[in-house]
């Protein structure tokens, strides 16, 4: 896929261990220029030290619960990249750690809140920022990251997949708002991989070793496949595909486990 002359945002970078780092490098090795964000001084050195390996890098502060620094963000991305966007990565997602293990109905009000907030209202709020960006380039692409604990109780997933239920229907909302602008709408439900934010979830590694028993590939995901069909969905093969979840699991989702 060649992406050259294209830029685009990837929010939620943490470390080379995460998704969105995956992401990045492959739609970098495409061609794409790329802005990635960071959440606080804490993670700014480590961000930045990924972002300057991917030429034509920016790397700027962004909490994603902060509608001033959401501003801002897409405010100097607009005018790094001249006033246009090819795409948007939004792969952020947080629980409190309590609220992932045990039952679901012990959710708190406020672990409730915040799970929905960071996890779902962050792409309603990036997208509203980069849609002007992305209209100015005649459209383009939006892309985040889901998992099957949308669709089926997934054991301690708990407050996760009913956020990823609402991050999915919002997907859904979203490409029908954008579709006359040419802008596409679309979730990857990945499958389990072995990040250091799934270590929050009770039991995960049981979750990664049942996946790859069950799949029909009898394997678990690689970031890079996920990382391929994200660049598939920012290019031009991907022009008709929008309101979609995309499953990139090895086939777990389809066999009724």
């Amino acid at each position: 896929m060649d992406l050259k002359d294209r830029c685009g945002v990837v929010l939620g970078v943490a470390n080379e261990r995460s998704i969105a780092w995956a992401i990045s490098r492959g739609l970098s090795q495409a061609g794409a220029r790329l802005a990635l964000n960071y959440q606080n001084e804490r993670l700014e050195k480590n961000v930045c030290e990924l972002a300057g390996q991917l030429p034509g890098s920016l790397c700027l502060p962004c909490d994603l619960s902060d509608d001033e620094q959401i501003d801002r963000f897409f405010d100097r991305v607009g005018k790094s990249f001249g006033g246009r966007l090819d795409f948007l990565i939004h792969s952020v997602a947080f629980a409190n750690k309590e609220e992932l293990a045990g039952l679901y109905m012990n959710t708190s009000r406020d672990g409730f809140q915040l799970a929905m907030d960071i996890s779902v209202y962050s792409l309603v709020a990036a997208t509203r920022r980069a849609v002007p960006l992305l209209r100015a380039a005649g459209g383009g692409s939006i892309v985040t990251l889901s998992f099957y604990g949308a669709e089926k109780v997934i054991p301690n997933y708990n407050v996760m997949g009913v956020a990823k239920a609402g991050l999915e229907a919002s997907v859904r909302y979203l490409a029908a708002d954008l579709g006359p602008d040419q802008i596409r709408v679309n979730a990857i439900s990945a499958g389990a991989v072995k990040t250091l934010a799934a270590r929050g979830i009770s039991n995960f590694g049981q979750m990664l070793t049942q996946a790859a028993e069950r799949s029909p590939m009898k394997r678990n995901v690689e970031p890079e496949e996920i990382a391929a069909t994200a660049c598939f969905l920012c290019s031009p093969g991907g022009a008709g595909i929008t309101g979609e979840t995309l499953h990139v699991d090895t086939g777990f989702h389809c066999t009724g486990a």
